[in-house]
């Protein structure tokens, strides 16, 4: 997959998903102790589309916002980063909202998202996505599980006529998300992709996979499919071909962002038409930054090569 995929198009990258106010305690602590809470932006596909921008690519993010102050606020901080936010506002539906439980066992995610502005999202939504015949689609499991009108537009997205466009999917279970109903769809949205992204985790949750062969004998028509396997690195397969990667040799603050930082370091080399090595060179790069803080989104200044500011969580490793 040495060919590049950014010559001739306007938009290199477009990531569709739904981005939620994130609340995190301040300082990092139970939240129940927290007497004070930071507001920032987070989801999967806008985190990814971060990284992108960040890296020089021209991203623009596709969603929908509550007619609420924490939609203005994610407008506002993707905007900030260069992220051209394509996002029409709901007045009927909220902005999702999602908070950071820290405690001595690492940290959980707590969700509120039911009935979100994003859950309307559908395949209508893929008529601007695709006009813009971009470089590069990226959506995930997430947005697909939302509702049935965001699964729908998954699968259009992934599914249509649009020659030169690579479409990337991350499978991103998230068991609090998706229930055994979704394991088939799922499947079936990553193997109708070009590039996908799945833990190895993941893969044993959904569809009962025990290695990296046997996921990739479950999906072998992604054109790059790449395994991530936490602590053990990445496996990548390619035409016939099998590149491995160690993980990041880092002190893990917090596992949360890893992933999506990882797909934009190596969509950003694959766009660049980079061979699969470097392309996990700079994902496992990305992702090393994203473990040492406890933000989704390192800030400017560790992404700049500085030093992590954020204090180690408790119980991480």
């Amino acid at each position: 997959m040495e060919e590049s995929a950014q010559s001739g198009f306007g938009t290199d990258a477009v990531c569709v998903g739904e981005t939620m106010a994130l609340l995190v305690p301040d300082p990092p602590q139970p939240p129940e102790e927290a007497a004070a809470f930071r507001m920032l932006a987070g989801g999967a596909e806008s985190n990814v589309a971060v990284h992108l921008a960040r890296s020089g690519r021209r991203v623009v993010w596709h969603s929908a916002l509550g007619d609420d102050g924490l939609g203005e606020q994610i407008r506002r901080t993707l905007t900030s980063e260069d992220v051209e936010c394509r996002a029409r506002v709901d007045h009927e539906r909220p902005t999702g909202l999602y908070l950071k439980e820290l405690g001595p066992d690492g940290t959980r995610v707590r969700y509120y998202r039911q009935g979100s502005a994003a859950t309307a999202l559908g395949p209508e939504d893929a008529d601007e996505i695709l006009g813009r015949v971009p470089a590069l689609i990226h959506t995930t499991g997430i947005t697909a599980a939302l509702s049935d009108s965001t699964h729908a537009l998954v699968t259009r997205l992934l599914t249509a006529e649009l020659p030169g466009t690579l479409r990337s999917f991350d499978v991103n279970h998230r068991p609090a998300l998706h229930g055994p109903h979704h394991a088939e769809p799922l499947l079936e949205a990553a193997r109708s992709a070009d590039i996908v992204f799945c833990g190895l985790d993941e893969a044993e949750a959904l569809w009962g996979s025990r290695n990296t062969e046997e996921v990739h004998a479950l999906m072998p028509e992604p054109r790059l499919l790449i395994v991530k396997q936490g602590a053990d690195g990445a496996t990548a397969f390619s035409q016939g071909r099998t590149w491995n990667r160690p993980a990041p040799e880092v002190e893990v603050v917090e596992p949360v962002g890893a992933g999506d930082a990882f797909a934009a370091g190596a969509l950003h080399k694959l766009l660049a038409g980079a061979p699969v090595d470097e392309c996990l060179d700079e994902g496992t790069r990305l992702a090393g930054q994203a473990l040492r803080v406890h933000d989704d989104i390192p800030p400017r200044a560790l992404a700049a090569g500085g030093s992590a500011t954020a204090p180690r969580a408790r119980g991480a490793g």
